[in-house]
């Protein structure tokens, strides 16, 4: 069963800003998460309720909302993804 994608426009922006082949790859990885396929893990802590995706150096940051379609919410390099996420989540539930 395909799921609904609902990337967000930080994940659409990051995306066109690679080079061609990181590009396709991550279109590659969006459409096989949709079927719930690729390198996907939980994460924990303060991010519970949120998983990622790996593709290549990248990380895609996703959740599944409550009618079923999944929420592609963040996306950037490994080195800097939970630190830079986890702090704009909690800026998010501050306010």
């Amino acid at each position: 069963m395909k799921r609904v994608l609902r990337p967000a426009l930080q994940v659409i922006e990051f995306a066109k800003r690679l080079a061609p082949e990181p590009r396709r790859a991550v279109q590659h990885a969006l459409q096989e998460l949709r079927a719930e396929r690729g390198d996907i893990r939980a994460l924990e802590g303060a991010l519970s309720g949120y998983y990622r995706l790996r593709v290549g150096r990248f990380r895609i940051i996703f959740a599944y909302a409550a009618d079923g379609a999944i929420e592609a919410v963040f996306m950037e390099e490994r080195s800097l993804v939970y630190e830079v996420f986890e702090a704009e989540f909690i800026k998010r539930l501050k306010s």
